[in-house]
């Protein structure tokens, strides 16, 4: 089993910065994707980005390609959510997930996740 806590949740006025992390536990595997997604109240779950650990290439929604940025902290086993020029409609419950299949779906769409954090809260003020 992999456990998922994410951080870094809170209050920002629009325009605003966030920084989001993810760290792992648990159970490693020899390679395998995070993902980042967001639930905003009355909808569904979105996804946001993907990093593949081993190399560390991303992959981000249209939504929020140019202002999220997702890293990966290796001897930490964290991942990170940089969130730049921040808008009310990225008010959302953000979500860390791994998966251990990666495939091009993973990457793009965030398809196939084993495993998920329970999500921070992001509240963006207009």
């Amino acid at each position: 089993q992999v456990q998922l806590v994410e951080s870094g949740g809170g209050l920002v006025q629009a325009g605003g910065s966030l920084r989001l992390s993810c760290t792992a536990s648990g159970r490693t595997f020899s390679n395998y994707a995070m993902g980042w997604f967001r639930q905003a109240p009355g909808k569904e779950r979105e996804f946001v980005g993907t990093i593949v650990w081993s190399g560390g290439s991303t992959f981000y929604a249209d939504s929020v390609k140019g202002r999220f940025t997702i890293s990966r902290e290796i001897a930490k086993n964290t991942v990170n959510l940089q969130m730049n020029s921040l808008k009310p409609e990225d008010t959302a419950v953000y979500y860390c997930a791994a998966a251990t299949v990666i495939t091009r779906a993973t990457l793009e769409a965030g398809y196939g996740m084993d495993y998920w954090g329970k999500g921070t809260l992001v509240t963006v003020s207009s």
